[in-house]
């Protein structure tokens, strides 16, 4: 069997691939006119606080157009450091390589900058997802050093595959933008079942709004007076038969945004688990040095680190309400660690803080019962978010490379 990879009809080895046969290989200097930005010198108060947008790699997030920038520059400034147009692509060249962005009106951008100005017979939309496609290439070029770089030149020399129609370009961007559009819409939702949490979370953890059929005083409790609280530890690293066992051992890193912990990045033995003194199940878990205050409920038994408190609450406290409660006070052990180099609170002031607390355990429940309701719906439009992203990413896979062509479809969809 030969080793050559064989070539389907309609389509042409290249340099960078196997593309179909009216497509084109094209530099990035081919496609337009390449620009790096510049700064003008901040302690000149006439060069700011202008009307023209000047991006810089924070300006450019997961968002494909930069409709505002963080700060703005004035005429002096633009004609100091260059105009850029509206609709030309910005990727950045220095550090942050490869992210990119449109520039939906006239700015410009500063030296970690490049911006493709002029375009000569290409879409800024297919170009865009070309770069966010491809970004390792650009990631590659510009090497392991502290400081990654691509230079003008190096850049302007990148080669991409690109459809020769403006139609066929537009038509693929525009099914990659369709995804886009899911995507934000997505975030959006997300992001306001958040704000309706948090305003919930307001009213019910504090007593403000009491649900229907509950009444009586709530009670202040020091976190020591709700359960065991426990400070975890870290088996000696040089003993292998204290590590990889079935025993889940929990860090800071293994807390996010998700309420429970079922598996953790490193395991430990059942030899390790005497060393550090073991977890029940429906424990809690909160961070107490340097990233404080994030919090989860410890699922299966286990074990955490030095850098955690576990709470062992008695049977008069909900272990879901006592999540959301610390979720929500997270402020108040920030405060309580102080602004040392490493944020630190000692397992005595841990147990020492005060939270109030609904008289009974069935209020603390259906308090809980309501945020976690809501947990489940964020975590479910987050779920669908992650399925359009990999939706985008096959698809991205497919179109820019012609591997699917959808050019006998042009006429009726750019009708």
């Amino acid at each position: 069997m030969s080793g050559k990879s064989k070539i389907s009809p309609g389509y042409k080895k290249t340099e960078i691939g196997i593309i179909p046969e009216d497509w084109e290989v094209k530099r990035l200097g081919d496609i337009g006119t390449i620009t790096t930005g510049g700064t003008p010198p901040t302690s000149d108060k006439k060069y700011w606080n202008g009307k023209f947008l000047w991006a810089t790699p924070t300006d450019i997030g997961e968002r494909k157009v930069i409709k505002s920038t963080e700060r703005k520059i004035t005429d002096k400034g633009i004609k100091l450091v260059g105009l850029i147009p509206r609709n030309s692509l910005l990727v950045t060249c220095i550090a942050s390589i490869g992210k990119n962005a449109i520039l939906e009106q006239d700015g410009a951008c500063n030296q970690q900058i490049n911006a493709i100005t002029s375009f000569k017979n290409y879409d800024v939309d297919f170009l865009y997802y070309v770069i966010e496609h491809y970004n390792n290439r650009l990631l590659e070029k510009a090497g392991q050093t502290a400081t990654p770089i691509i230079n003008k030149n190096e850049f302007s020399l990148l080669s991409f595959a690109f459809p020769s129609t403006l139609s066929e370009q537009r038509i693929i961007a525009r099914v990659l933008s369709d995804i886009d559009r899911l995507i934000e819409s997505l975030d959006k939702l997300i992001e306001k079942k958040k704000l309706i949490k948090k305003g919930t979370m307001q009213q019910l953890l504090t007593g403000k709004k009491r649900l229907p059929g509950f009444k009586g005083e709530w009670v202040r409790k020091r976190l020591g007076e709700v359960g065991i609280i426990k400070t975890g530890g870290t088996p000696p690293t040089s003993l292998k038969k204290l590590w990889r066992g079935d025993v889940i051992w929990v860090t800071p890193t293994d807390i996010d945004e998700h309420k429970e912990i079922r598996k953790t990045e490193r395991t430990i033995s059942e030899e390790g688990l005497k060393t550090v003194g073991e977890l029940p199940p429906n424990t809690l878990l909160v961070t107490c040095i340097a990233s404080i205050g994030k919090n989860a409920i410890l699922k299966k038994r286990g074990a955490c680190n030095q850098q955690i408190n576990a709470i062992l609450p008695s049977h008069d406290y909900d272990i879901d309400f006592l999540y959301y409660l610390v979720e929500f006070n997270a402020k108040k052990l920030l405060e309580k660690a102080g602004t040392t180099a490493t944020p630190i609170i000692s397992k005595n002031e841990f147990t020492q803080l005060l939270f109030a607390f609904p008289p009974t355990l069935e209020e603390q429940h259906a308090i809980a019962q309501i945020l976690s309701d809501m947990d489940a719906e964020i975590e479910a439009l987050e779920q669908k978010k992650k399925k359009y992203e990999k939706i985008k990413k096959g698809a991205m896979e497919l179109l820019l490379t012609g591997k699917i062509r959808l050019k006998d479809h042009i006429k009726e969809v750019l009708a």
